[in-house]
């Protein structure tokens, strides 16, 4: 382990807190905008046959989403099941995006992070993050940085931009080009372990296990490196 020229987050449960995902809800939000409804289907059969083309994917399987390593961007996601069920939204993707995920799972920044992240800023760390999320990527940078304004992450990378998901290593190569980086230099922070803990390793970036907003039962690693507070991580550094 040695100090970091450079600290790449998750974004989900480790910079923000989101609240659980309500698709219902969500849909709603974005049905506010229908043009047409062929079938009058209402938010609960929509986000129906959207769990049931998920599951058919293994995307949010919890046992099964790191081995679905290749990225479907929601406004894709969207067309198919809104066309399937003759439905039209009068929104672009980027406006889809921004009301249907506000309404589905708002957040807030973890406990301790902007100080941790202050203190980064002090001692002239750079940051960066890279999250595995099917919005699109501007609706994900406006977020990201409205609520963390003051702080100069270099770079936000969406997985829906660049189509790899963690835990594959293509992503993380793909933040270490942007950081003009050798991996060694270089830390990586998340909650979930098969993405971020074991992806990061895998790209040869030393990983840490942020859990202090985890929202799913973990089993605990002892040659991992986890920490349940962002005061626990400054103390490392």
């Amino acid at each position: 382990m040695k100090k970091p020229e450079m600290i790449l987050f998750d974004y989900g449960q480790t910079l923000v807190n989101e609240a659980p995902f309500d698709g219902v809800k969500g849909t709603e939000a974005v049905l506010r905008y229908c043009t047409e409804n062929k079938y009058n289907m209402t938010a609960e059969q929509i986000q129906r046959e959207a769990d049931a083309i998920n599951n058919e994917l293994g995307r949010f399987d919890p046992a099964r989403r790191h081995l679905f390593q290749v990225e479907v961007p929601r406004h894709m996601f969207s067309s198919y099941l809104y066309e399937l069920l003759g439905i039209r939204i009068s929104l672009t993707p980027e406006e889809e995006d921004r009301i249907f995920w506000d309404a589905a799972s708002p957040g807030k920044p973890t406990e301790g992070v902007t100080e941790f992240l202050d203190y980064l800023n002090r001692q002239g760390i750079r940051t960066g993050v890279i999250s595995n999320i099917s919005y699109c990527g501007q609706v994900v940078e406006q977020r990201i940085r409205g609520l963390f304004p003051w702080h100069p992450f270099e770079f936000i990378l969406s997985t829906s931009e660049y189509m790899f998901r963690k835990p594959n290593k293509r992503i993380f190569q793909l933040a270490l080009e942007k950081a003009g980086l050798e991996a060694e230099k270089v830390w990586y922070i998340g909650d979930q372990y098969e993405c971020d803990i074991v992806g990061a390793a895998g790209a040869g970036i030393f990983p840490v296990w942020y859990i202090g907003a985890i929202d799913m039962p973990y089993t605990s690693h002892k040659e991992v490196l986890t920490a349940g507070s962002w005061e626990e991580i400054r103390r490392l550094l």
